[in-house]
């Protein structure tokens, strides 16, 4: 591995190490030449005191944004992590220290163009929430309306590109010398991340995802989607609408009974079921901090900056797979991964199915009220991955994604369940995906095609009529090689000449042993006698040709 002496850098392979070697990876950590970043006074964990899941997430805390956002990540990819890790990471709250107010006057000065008190009539200086990428700020425009301003920490673009230099220096050393890199391709998941990180910094892209994802619920009465504040947007600062709310997770058991959990935990499973099935967008990190409920029992969606699209190819697979785990039939389930998936070559199709026949099988045998949709998606992700199958990432973010809504579900009301919810919206989800393909574009796309037809059409015939004409008409036909065919063709011809030569010359024999002559061999006429042993040489000749000669089937 190509070290780089850069101070941060050094520092980055001593936390990558120091994971590697408190989480039992100590073989990796030799592998990759990363050993004598280990402190001599660093000590793995005794046998009891094992790190949980709960550790990882709470080191990757103490690591910094860019490992927070890697954790969260993580929480995708049960190919690689238990999914008690998973779900540990699933639940990652990136609570970071605030940087001072002045740094904030001063990047919105910067960003807009004009004075704090120009652009806002005022603005709280003690932020309401702060996060490794930014911190978010309650204020109020000039025309009245309440807004909350969201500033990106100053220099976090340049660390986290530093950072993810540094990683991406580990993760090819490990895909280029160990068999856990070759086969879960560590720099393919880096380059990954970073691409979805960077489309995180750019708070514009936010503000579109707010946009679209209001757009796509408006029938959701009850589901608020706050919309940005165009003009007081740009790259490292998002103003959008304030929303009042508390987290779904810390209402209080009185409020809890106040509330229609059971239709509101409903509202939210079909909203997302809509997302993911129908508009093929979706707002891919509902943890609960990013859900929140307003006094009125209306279920506030934030923090848009990870979202996940889908094609309609990948969606129809999902909605196969998804109403095949509600129904308990794993063969199916297994058929419509491995249709959306890239198999390896270790690909073992017979394992994968049976594998995830008897995981779907003993999830529909279990509790209905002890299923997670989230889990399941996982733990068919895992196998997957073990088998030689690679789900898109769509799918890996599918899986957390319901594990954050399975929480919330069950935090509004304990019995909910997934798998019935699934069921019940499978029809009115089946026409929706049918009239969405009914678009307005589409109708268009066909008619073009229609009319690009009929105005060809007569063309085409003259042409196929004048080849018939002269009789030049000819069609190929690639799939057969012909050349080959019409070997084997006259090779089964001679084969049955020579079998009636043969068959003749026996029965002729038969024939001239009844005729008398003075000519004999061994008391039979002696024509009759070439003609046996003619027929013999020739039958031995010919099952030679077939023994030796033929290609093996």
């Amino acid at each position: 591995m190509s070290i780089s002496l850069k101070p941060a850098h050094l520092k980055r392979y001593k936390d990558v190490a120091w994971l590697f070697f408190k989480y039992g990876r100590s073989d990796l950590i030799e592998t990759s030449g990363l050993d004598e970043f280990v402190e001599p006074d660093g000590q793995p964990p005794a046998s009891d005191e094992t790190p949980k899941a709960a550790d990882l997430a709470a080191d990757l805390e103490k690591m910094g944004p860019t490992f927070v956002k890697l954790g969260q990540l993580l929480s995708t990819r049960p190919d690689l992590l238990p999914v008690a890790y998973i779900e540990a990471l699933t639940r990652l709250q990136d609570k970071v220290a605030p940087f001072p107010y002045d740094q904030v006057e001063k990047i919105i000065q910067h960003e807009l163009g004009i004075r704090v008190s120009k652009a806002f009539s005022s603005i709280e200086s003690k932020p309401l929430a702060a996060a490794s990428l930014g911190q978010v700020h309650r204020a109020v425009m000039r025309d009245g309306r309440e807004v909350v301003v969201k500033i990106q920490r100053p220099g976090i673009r340049e660390q986290m590109i530093d950072d993810l230099d540094s990683l991406h220096e580990v993760a090819e050393f490990l895909d280029a010398h160990t068999k856990v890199g070759a086969r879960y391709e560590f720099v393919r998941l880096l380059d990954e991340f970073r691409q979805t990180l960077l489309r995180e910094l750019d708070y514009r892209q936010e503000a579109q995802n707010l946009v679209t994802l209001g757009r796509n619920l408006h029938e959701f009465q009850r589901l608020i989607v706050p919309q940005p504040i165009e003009d007081y947007t740009t790259s490292r600062i998002l103003t959008m609408e304030f929303v009042g709310g508390q987290k779904i997770t810390a209402l209080s058991p009185l409020i809890r009974t106040e509330i229609d959990g059971a239709v509101l935990s409903e509202l939210l499973f079909r909203a997302y079921l809509k997302q993911i099935l129908v508009d093929g967008f979706f707002h891919a990190d509902p943890h609960p901090g990013n859900v929140l409920l307003t006094q009125d029992s209306s279920i506030v969606l934030l923090d848009l900056g990870m979202v996940a699209r889908l094609t309609p190819k990948l969606q129809d697979g999902l909605l196969k797979i998804l109403l095949a785990i509600s129904e308990g039939r794993g063969e199916d389930v297994a058929a419509n991964m491995i249709a959306i998936s890239e198999k390896r070559d270790d690909f073992n199709e017979h394992d994968f199915i049976r594998i995830i026949s008897e995981m779907v099988a003993r999830h529909k045998d279990s509790n209905l009220n002890q299923i997670s949709a989230g889990r399941v998606v996982m733990e068919i992700s895992k196998t997957a991955a073990e088998c030689g199958v690679r789900p898109p990432p769509e799918f890996m973010t599918l899986g957390k994604t319901l594990l954050n809504l399975d929480l919330l579900g069950t935090t509004l009301d304990p019995e909910f369940n997934p798998n019935d919810s699934i069921r019940r919206n499978a029809t009115s989800l089946l026409q929706r995906r049918l009239i969405g393909n009914v678009s307005v574009g589409n109708l268009y796309a066909n008619l073009i095609e229609a009319k690009e037809f009929v105005q060809h059409l007569p063309g085409r015939i003259n042409t196929i009529l004048d080849l018939v004409a002269r009789n030049e008409l000819s069609v190929k036909v690639d799939a057969i090689d012909d050349t080959k065919l019409m070997s084997g063709f006259q090779k089964i011809a001679n084969r049955i000449t020579v079998g009636l030569l043969l068959a003749s010359m026996i029965i002729g024999a038969a024939l001239l042993t009844r005729v008398p002559t003075t000519l004999t061999v061994f008391g039979y006429p002696i024509l009759a006698m070439l003609l046996f042993m003619g027929a013999a040489g020739g039958a031995l000749v010919l099952l030679f040709h077939i023994l030796f000669h033929d290609e093996p089937a």
